[in-house]
């Protein structure tokens, strides 16, 4: 039997999608920053406190700066 992280890649997705009003699509998870619509660095802010509240832990901000897709942003704020 597999289990699920508390906070799933899709919870991730949903919380993009409702937080920030971007119309992600699933395979744009891993796509480049430069490379999605609507992409702005100010959503950076609102996505870190947005994940804080879903997972209820930190989210290491100097890392995510260094990002350069939402993935990995996901894998940072839910390391496996």
């Amino acid at each position: 039997m597999t289990t699920q992280p508390a906070y799933s890649l899709a919870d991730f997705v949903g919380t993009v999608r409702d937080e920030l009003g971007l119309p992600l699509a699933d395979d744009q998870v891993g796509v480049d920053f430069d490379e999605l619509p609507e992409w702005d660095s100010l959503h950076l802010l609102k996505l870190v406190t947005a994940l804080e509240q879903a997972t209820g832990r930190p989210v290491p901000v100097g890392r995510v700066l260094e990002a350069r897709s939402l993935k990995e942003i996901y894998e940072l704020a839910v390391p496996a």
